[in-house]
């Protein structure tokens, strides 16, 4: 309990003032100043405990938990800015379903690779394979969840394919390892935990969509 207390009193110093100096000032009257004509040798028995009106606080656990606190608040606004589809109003029930995916695709919960057939600016017909973990670290997702582009597999995804000009890609990304020329089709083998996912359209139902997410989930995050 005792423990407790002498840390809520240290965050409590650490938070009122900016330096470890500031607090030793504010520790030294006037009266101090009078006697030791000297802040330097005044500062200095605030530290040792010899003069000052309030708790005693050591320079390397003010420094430590000032380290800490500020490490704890960036952490804790990095996540709050990770997230890019919070607070979106979202119509769209693809984009719905990146957003319910979003956090555990960022933090390794969860694996989705993004099927998509779409017409490209050019008006050219282009569908591939998207790593949804690796784009959202490599790329802003808030220009897809505010509306203001539509997401489309670039030639640097899993897969990419042009159905004008016949362009035919694939790469492997830190997730997934490509194995093309499979009997069995397209498949992406997961680097984490060496699963097989088979993603040919001629092993599942035919679809009218040109949409569509394949997840794999992890247990123990």
């Amino acid at each position: 309990m005792e423990q407790e207390e002498g840390l809520t009193a240290v965050d409590s110093i650490v938070t009122q003032f900016n330096t470890y100096e500031d607090f030793l000032d504010s520790q030294i009257t006037t009266v101090d100043l009078y006697y030791l004509e000297d802040e330097v040798l005044a500062r200095q028995l605030v530290e040792l405990g010899y003069r000052g009106t309030g708790e005693v606080v050591k320079r390397e656990d003010f420094e430590a938990r000032k380290a800490a606190i500020e490490i704890a608040r960036l952490a804790e606004r990095t996540q709050k800015k990770t997230l890019t589809s919070a607070g979106k109003d979202l119509q769209d029930n693809f984009l719905k379903a990146l957003a319910v995916r979003e956090e555990d695709n960022r933090n390794g919960k969860v694996s989705s690779v993004i099927f998509i057939r779409d017409r490209n600016s050019h008006g050219q017909e282009v569908s591939g394979y998207i790593d949804y973990a690796h784009r959202l670290k490599t790329e802003d997702f808030e220009v897809y969840f505010s509306g203001k582009r539509r997401l489309l597999p670039k030639p640097t995804d899993l897969s990419f394919y042009n159905w004008e000009s016949h362009v035919a890609v694939w790469n492997s990304t830190p997730n997934y390892q490509v194995i093309a020329g499979n009997p069995e089709g397209l498949l992406f083998k997961y680097k984490r935990d060496r699963k097989i996912l088979n993603v040919d359209p001629k092993t599942r139902r035919s679809c009218q969509s040109t949409l569509d997410l394949k997840d794999l989930k992890f247990k123990g995050n």
